[in-house]
């Protein structure tokens, strides 16, 4: 089952070291800034902890935008998923 809500920013691991484009980040900023998130993150929820994998420019402009939430797709998952997406 996945659901949609605001998730801490500082709740969110994100174990995979991504790097961004910066345009792309600023873009996003001033489309936040201006008419809000549109489109969630994906996170899995494993034992409490949320992780993430996408959406890593909208975290990036969320985090910048000094914003303590960030709209996610939440989709709960046993450690074996978590483990997968690690590999």
């Amino acid at each position: 089952m996945v659901k949609v809500q605001e998730i801490p920013l500082n709740q969110i691991r994100r174990p995979l070291p991504r790097v961004n484009d910066p345009n792309k980040v600023q873009d996003l900023m001033e489309s936040i800034a201006e008419i809000g998130q549109q489109e969630p993150i994906d996170v899995l929820e494993v034992d409490g902890q949320y992780y993430g994998f996408s959406g890593c420019h909208r975290y990036e402009a969320c985090q910048r935008l000094g914003k303590e939430t960030v709209l996610a797709r939440v989709r709960k998952a046993p450690r074996s998923v978590l483990k997968m997406h690690l590999a």
